[in-house]
This record gives C-alpha cells, sequence and structure tokens, in this order.
C-alpha cells in the first residue's frame, strides 16, 4: 500500500465534515490523510433505501468505497422521539423532503408534538459509522446514542446542519444539546463517541 494512507469521510454534510474530521484528527498523526467527497469532486449519493441506520450506512459506505477505491468511512444517524413509535428515525433529513430547511425540520417537529406533554417527549439521537475497506476487504460498524426529550420551543442556537439538536434536551445535563459546553459537548456527543470506538479499529486495519 502507498503512502501516506488515506480514508475518505463520505459525507456532503458541513456540520458533519467538521464533527467527523476533528474527530478522526488523531489519524493524521499516523501518516494518515483524510479526505471528503467535495476533494474529490463526487456530488452524488446513492438512494438511501435501508430500514435502519446501519443498513444505510454500510450501503453508503460500499458505495463510495466502490467509486473511489478507497477506505470508507460512511455515517446514518438521526433522531428516534418515543411517542411516535420511533419517528422519523432513519427518515430524520427527508421527514420533510431533502429540501426542506433546518427551521422547517424544526417547526414540523414541534408541530407533530404539540398536543404531548413534556414528560411523554423522550428521544434519542442515534448515529452509525460504518467502516469498510476495499484493499482488504475489512469492515466494521459502530452505533451510539444519546437520550433526551423534546422540547417545546429551540434554543436560541441552532447549529446549521444539525436541526434537531436545537430541541433536543440531554438528559445528562438537562440542557439543550446547543448550550453544551465545550467539554460537556465533548463528554456527550454520540458521534464523536463513535469515531473513537471506530479509530482502533481502523488502524488496525489501515496500518497493520
Amino acid at each position: 500500500m502507498t503512502h501516506p494512507l488515506k480514508l475518505l469521510i463520505a459525507t456532503h454534510n458541513p456540520a458533519k465534515k467538521q464533527e467527523l474530521g476533528n474527530g478522526f484528527s488523531f489519524l493524521l498523526q499516523k501518516n494518515v490523510n483524510l479526505l471528503f467527497l467535495d476533494d474529490l469532486h463526487i456530488k452524488n449519493d446513492p438512494e438511501e433505501t435501508g430500514k435502519t441506520f446501519l443498513e444505510n450506512a454500510r450501503l453508503k459506505a460500499y458505495y463510495f468505497a466502490k467509486l473511489t477505491s478507497l477506505p470508507t468511512v460512511a455515517d446514518d444517524g438521526g433522531i428516534e422521539i418515543d411517542i411516535l413509535n420511533g419517528q422519523p428515525g432513519v427518515h430524520s433529513k427527508r421527514w420533510l423532503g431533502r429540501n426542506a430547511s433546518d427551521e422547517e425540520m424544526i417547526s414540523f417537529t414541534l408541530e407533530k408534538l404539540k398536543k404531548i406533554p413534556q414528560g411523554k417527549r423522550n428521544a434519542q439521537l442515534t448515529v452509525c459509522l460504518y467502516y469498510v475497506n476495499p484493499l482488504t476487504g475489512y469492515e466494521a460498524a459502530i452505533t451510539e446514542s444519546l437520550k433526551g426529550y423534546i422540547s417545546n420551543s429551540p434554543s436560541g442556537f441552532a447549529r446549521k446542519g444539525f436541526p434537531y439538536r436545537a430541541l433536543f434536551i440531554v438528559e445528562k445535563y438537562n440542557k439543550y444539546y446547543d448550550e453544551l459546553t465545550d467539554k460537556e459537548h465533548h463528554v456527550a456527543n454520540h458521534r464523536l463517541k463513535a469515531v473513537q470506538k471506530l479509530i482502533p479499529l481502523i488502524k488496525e486495519d489501515l496500518l497493520q
């Protein structure tokens, strides 16, 4: 295998790119270059036909690994609201269609829950990261969740690309996700937890 090694982080979402890029930055110390879809001028996405986060993350990882012949990490995730039987789940980013704005998603979620009392608005943010290396055949998946509940109104600190976080109260801190301190965010962030668990597996594959 030629050096430096490469790892494709397969997302177009700017917020996810930043979060995953920061999470996987440890691999830069191991001579692994992190690439994104934009770096390779890839604009298309596969159709997400999976019924679970795992199925969609695997589908995307395989698609982009085959397209680029690069070791690839893809993710799928969203919010699961108990009173709505786990909705929107895998449809989180397309509950209102792919072109819906963050503000529209926030308003739609509040409308769906407007008659639901605070004590019955439990929810969890879930993410699955899937890694596949077409050069070795190795693959691995990590799923992490963060428990909390949906507020009656959004925070004033919504982060573009993560609409549901503006409504999500983190159970551990009883604070809006968007109002967590940097330290609290590092402890609570389910995507970073998944990254931290996946890194040793990627190292074992890429750096063997």
